[in-house]
């Protein structure tokens, strides 16, 4: 016994320290080439590329990724991503882009007729190395990912060439006239304010220093220090155009000094632009966008995402916790897509992939480490930046003068972008998320507070009438107001630049404003702030004094949400983080008393946990059956009511009432759903039913025993409450193994095989969890909750993030899982699924008991008396009174 105790003790620690004690593998060594293209639109240039490849550390022949740099940057921004992916089993290129680095020749912003070609040329190169896997001869299988430059020459590349076999582009464009020169009423690059900071960093980064290399290692400002410095080396036109193609440079002096795109300027960044070609695309690829990025915002992505899906080549959006102005803070989450998408793509192992969309958001902080917890909401599909349903909120406010000042400046400040230097891989810019707007140059609109939570997620409009003379340039904005202490938020820092124009022989024009797009929640009491503004710091403004006066043409800001991402606002439950350190202290316990801990045996119930005399002998063990129980390991006649609440209350700190004298009671074999809105008093009942928190009046009781912290009746209850939440470092089959051996209880009983079997992960079981989508991490937390087959089992959205078909199969383990002579409570709000699942159904209402009974009288009864369809959701609505 001394001996399995201390085994405990080991599977329990070892889930604690094993990563933190680990050793790292060796670091990847790279092969340094020099490698040499042929480009130009008459294939007449030669360039030598300075390049690293990696070999993959398994040996043999492997699937190949090449991961480009940001702009600014060189192979040398990416070598800790590149020895990471060569660990990880793949072969690795690296390389400088022409005009950075140690490579030859100039920037021609990725272009078709000269970085696209160095890059074919470089797929022609690996498919010759014996180490590199082909699908046919000169076809080696290739994926290519990057940042910023890098992810665009991802999407050009893969354009172009077919044997690009999938892409990840991260934080990149698809229409880089469109980057530069904005428009939020949507009449495009030729009628768009220029971006006048983001530019001036951006062609800056090509500036030469002495050596003959580029600002690549320094901040943008610096760099441009550094051209100042150093300029009596240089000659008159390299001081101009740095390593730019001459038209290149001509483009960029003609537009930074009128701050107007010319059809030729448009025509030359389109060249470069992902998306349009992106039809030609036909590798799967994963988008990941940063939430945070006034350089390229989610609208790029959104662009080529579209361009993408509509060729029919598989394409999955992601919108993470970052960008150009918020750093990387997700760096491993953001490897972990990589490398699931390239596993699943390239190396074909069933890595799972992100579902169409998923975005990052705010889980709070972890009570242990402090640190923040970020969540991963996903959906199957992808619905735009329109949302699947929008809110209208009104906004109040009467017309208002504004003026645009001399040289227009002081200038309002959303976001200073360029310097923390992110287009060189690292760091990010200033994030003035407060933002600040000059008196007599902004216009607010507000609306009332609140009375409900509101998500807003992808691009809101509002319909704006400006009145003035001739030409007029606005930006509008979007602020969270709390109070009249804390300043306003603007969420991302970002801001919708627009130019309108009033007719001659008119006083005013209306215009359609499209908001930036973010994701971000409001919260009940707070307001939204459209401020509408004649200057910021990031855009090139009017130098001529003028005023205008702007008002609301319709009162409404259509507010964009998507109800598809479910997932928990609030971070994991504090007791699945605690969950290590509980095991530790129980395999203590085991250790110093030589025995596991006792359960209370009921007269009449069999014990559960099987022997090593009843394997011997050949009795029965609690297989669950598909037609019954015929090991008869399901409860027996004469044992207590599986569940009964009797005038359980529990109040808020406030006061108010979150369950209010709630009595009811679960039979043998019922499958029961607890059915509610939002904030009907459910979740607090569950938890209250596992023990987590104490009611202050009124009681549980399971199989007849009153339910306190630790009873031991618990551990006849299987449960799944408040999202799925697992140690992130561990494999699936980890995770479980240790919350089971945290028990104490025999391994026998956790009947892995048929706890896993419901999960149906496969080999997806042996990744970290943190590769997870969120349908994995819910098919496993109900696998947990299943091991040991409990008599009664508590799930609260068991299908949230499954698809379809899982959730249909879901559907049946329940049933069957009941029919054996269990019990299953679920809380859900698909009520379709209630009524093809459940036999029974609890309704509550602001924490009362509204009505209670079988599925099938409750449907009969409304039927008859009152007219209504055989559905429950119209039966759910009219009991809580919100039927229309």
């Amino acid at each position: 016994m001394k001996r399995v105790a201390a085994l405990v003790a080991v599977l329990a620690l070892a889930g604690v320290v094993t990563w933190l004690v680990w050793p790292s593998a060796p670091e990847a060594k790279g092969l340094d080439q020099r490698i040499s293209v042929v480009d130009g639109p008459a294939g007449d240039q030669r360039v030598e590329l300075d390049a690293t490849f990696f070999p993959a550390a398994g040996g043999g022949k492997a699937p190949v990724v090449l991961l480009a740099h940001g702009f600014g940057g060189s192979k040398q921004s990416v070598r800790q991503q590149a020895q990471r992916l060569a660990q990880d089993g793949y072969a690795v290129l690296s390389w400088s882009a022409r005009g950075f680095g140690r490579s030859t020749g100039e920037i021609a912003l990725n272009s078709a007729d000269y970085e696209v070609k160095d890059v074919k040329q470089l797929i022609d190169w690996l498919a010759k190395r014996p180490d590199v896997r082909l699908d046919a001869p000169g076809d080696p299988r290739v994926g290519i990912a990057g940042g910023s430059y890098g992810g665009a020459i991802a999407l050009m590349t893969a354009a172009y060439d077919s044997r690009v076999d999938a892409i990840v582009p991260q934080i990149t464009w698809a229409d880089l006239a469109d980057s530069l020169f904005p428009d939020g009423g949507g009449q495009g690059p030729a009628n768009g304010v220029f971006k006048r900071m983001w530019a001036g960093y951006f062609f800056g980064r090509g500036a030469p220093v002495q050596g003959g290399g580029t600002a690549q290692g320094l901040g943008a400002a610096q760099g441009l220090g550094a051209l100042s410095r150093q300029s009596v080396l240089l000659t008159a036109e390299q001081a101009r155009c740095g390593r730019f193609l001459p038209a290149v440079c001509e483009m960029y002096q003609q537009v930074a000094k009128t701050g107007r795109a010319t059809p030729e300027a448009i025509e030359l960044l389109r060249k470069s632009s992902p998306v349009t070609v992106a039809g030609r695309i036909k590798a799967p690829t994963l988008l990941i966008q940063g939430q945070r990025d006034s350089l390229f915002p989610l609208g790029q992505a959104d662009a080529n995402a579209k361009a993408i899906a509509a060729a029919g080549t598989p394409v999955s959006l992601a919108w993470f916790d970052g960008g150009h102005d918020g750093g990387n803070g997700e760096a491993d989450w953001l490897y972990d897509q990589t490398a699931g998408w390239f596993g699943h793509y390239l190396k074909g192992d069933g890595s799972p992939v992100p579902e169409r969309f998923t975005v990052t958001r705010d889980g709070g902080r972890d009570p242990g480490t402090r640190q923040r917890i970020r969540l991963h909401p996903e959906s199957t599909a992808y619905p735009g930046l329109g949302g699947t349903a929008t809110t209208a909120v009104t906004l109040n406010g009467p017309e208002q003068n504004i003026a645009n000042p001399p040289g227009g400046s002081p200038a309002s400040i959303s976001t200073v972008p360029g310097t923390g230097g992110l287009l060189g891989g690292s760091g990010g810019a200033t994030n003035l998320s407060v933002g600040l707007d000059m008196p007599g140059q902004v216009a607010v609109f507000e609306s009332a507070p609140l009375t409900a939570p509101l998500q807003l997620t992808g691009s809101p409009s509002v319909k704006l009438k400006v009145y003035g003379k001739g030409e007029v340039t606005l930006f509008a904005k979007v602020y969270d107001v709390a109070d009249t202490v804390q300043p306003p938020n603007l969420p991302a820092g970002l801001v919708s630049p627009l130019r309108v124009t009033v007719p001659e022989g008119a006083d005013s024009v209306e215009a359609t404003v499209t908001l930036p797009a973010v994701d971000y929640r409001f919260a009940v009491g707070h307001r939204l702030r459209l401020a509408v503004t004649t200057t910021d710091m990031g855009y090139a403004t009017p130098v001529e004094p003028a005023s205008y006066r702007v008002g609301l043409a319709a009162p409404a800001l259509a507010v964009p949400t998507v109800s598809a991402l479910a997932a928990p606002t609030t971070g994991v439950a504090w007791w699945v983080w605690a969950m290590p350190l509980a095991a530790i202290a129980l395999a203590a316990l085991i250790m110093a008393t030589g025995r596991t801990p006792s359960r209370r045996r009921i007269p009449g119930v069999r014990d559960r946990r099987r022997t090593a005399t009843d394997q011997q002998d050949g009795s029965s063990s609690d297989v669950l059956g598909e037609d019954g129980d015929p090991s008869g390991a399901g409860p027996v006649p004469g044992e207590e009511v599986p569940l009964e609440i009797r005038g359980l209350t529990k109040a808020y700190r406030n006061g108010e009432l979150a369950v209010d004298d709630l009595s009811f009671r679960v039979e043998r074999g019922q499958v029961l759903g607890l059915l509610g809105p939002n904030g009907a008093g459910k979740t607090t009942t569950m938890r209250m039913m596992m023990g987590l928190i104490q009611p202050d009046a009124g009681e549980v009781r399971i199989f007849g025993d009153r339910v306190t912290p630790g009873a031991p009746v618990l551990s006849r209850l299987g449960s799944f409450v408040e999202g799925p939440g697992f140690l992130p470092h561990l494999s699936g089959r980890d995770n479980i193994e240790l919350y089971w051996a945290a028990t104490g209880r025999p391994t026998a009983d956790a009947r892995f095989d048929e706890a896993l079997e419901i999960a149906d992960l496969g080999k997806a079981l042996e990744r970290a969890v943190r590769t997870y989508s969120q349908g994995m991490r819910q098919r496993l937390a109900i696998a947990q909750a299943m091991l040991g087959l409990p008599d009664l089992l508590v799930l609260d959205e068991p299908t949230n993030g499954l698809d379809p078909p899982q959730i249909r199969e879901m559907r049946e383990v329940l049933k069957r899982y009941a029919r054996d002579g269990r019990t299953v409570i679920v809380s859900s709000h698909l009520l379709a699924e209630v009524e093809q699942t459940c036999s029974h159904v609890v309704v509550m209402h602001r924490g009362r008991l509204v009505s209670a009974g079988p599925v099938s009288v409750l449907l009969s009864a409304a039927t008859s008396t009152n007219g209504h369809g055989p559905r429950l959701e119209d039966v759910f609505l009219d009991l809580i009174g919100e039927k229309s």
